[in-house]
């Protein structure tokens, strides 16, 4: 069976919804919050849920927010490759939710920060595997280096997706470039895909560069508008996404990442995955909460209650 292997990080989400967020030096009330195991277990649940095996390869700690994480990884149908570390706790972010729902982070690193080369080469790939890259993973001093060293023996027969995270204009380019270099799949959102192609006018031109500076294709998602995908010598197309009353946008790219993964292992077309992927992230939006990705029964009903979008 076809799996996602996530090389990205595992930490603890400390979620607070807020009307807006304070100015500097200011203080707000929350009016809820969460503490919740997140960052890259949302992509792995939601592929989860769609229906294909997961395979978690990146690290962990021991302490109080390494039992969090310990609990989710249990509980979460993921295969758990690496046996941890006892000698420091797993980080955590504070996302703040605002009544726009957009959302903004702070982003404290623990364990998930010390996957080194050793960690990797535990890793057994199978030839229909595709591994999951987060520029989270690659921005940490240790994680990157390694995960940049350790792609180019991935297999040809395994696909590699590159989420490139909020933090990609910070990526060494000595990280980021192998990485690109091997990947199958770029899939960012609009202000990712800006800071990857600064002098792109719009998303279109900007899908069109990224795909051409990487490796295969590249899928820029726009919001409610859908998802702009770029294949090796073709014109940009827009799939288009889905008008849902949004709550919570936290999460939805994981979700859509997620979801994209499975369909491409069952042997979908792009498009078709991209659909599906879309179909998934605005139901993710319509609930409170980053793990929020529908089950493949969901997305099914989804989309067939949505033909003609």
């Amino acid at each position: 069976m076809p799996r996602l292997v996530s090389v990205g990080n595992v930490i603890v989400d400390i979620v607070m919804r807020v009307d807006a967020i304070p100015e500097p030096g200011g203080d707000v009330i929350a009016s809820a919050s969460t503490i919740t195991a997140g960052g890259g277990l949302n992509t792995m649940v939601a592929a989860v849920r769609d229906g294909i095996d997961v395979a978690f390869a990146g690290q962990y700690g021991t302490g109080p927010f390494g039992d969090v994480v310990r609990a989710a990884l249990a509980s979460s149908g993921v295969e758990v490759l690496q046996p941890g570390r006892d000698d420091v706790d797993s980080g955590y972010c504070v996302a703040l939710v605002d009544a726009s729902t957009e959302r903004t982070f702070v982003t404290s690193v623990g364990a998930e920060g010390r996957l080194d080369r050793s960690d990797l080469d535990r890793v057994e790939l199978r030839s229909d595997d595709t591994v999951f890259v987060s520029g989270y993973g690659l921005a940490h001093a240790v994680n990157g280096p390694a995960i940049a060293d350790w792609i180019g023996t991935v297999p040809p027969s395994v696909r590699v997706v590159l989420d490139p995270s909020p933090l990609v204009d910070t990526l060494d380019p000595a990280v980021l470039g192998p990485v690109l270099e091997r990947n199958d799949v770029v899939s960012a959102n609009g202000r990712e895909a800006r800071l990857l192609a600064p002098t792109a006018a719009g998303l279109p031109e900007a899908v069109t560069t990224i795909a051409a500076s990487a490796r295969g294709t590249a899928l820029v998602r726009d919001g409610a508008a859908g998802c702009w995908v770029a294949e090796p010598g073709a014109a940009p197309v827009l799939v288009p996404g889905f008008a849902v009353d949004a709550v919570d946008s936290n999460g939805a790219g994981d979700a859509h990442g997620g979801v994209l993964v499975a369909a491409l292992s069952r042997g979908a077309s792009l498009v078709d995955a991209v659909r599906r992927a879309n179909a998934a992230a605005a139901l993710a939006v319509t609930r409170h909460g980053p793990a929020t990705a529908p089950t493949a029964a969901e997305t099914d009903a989804f989309l067939a209650a949505h033909p003609s979008a």
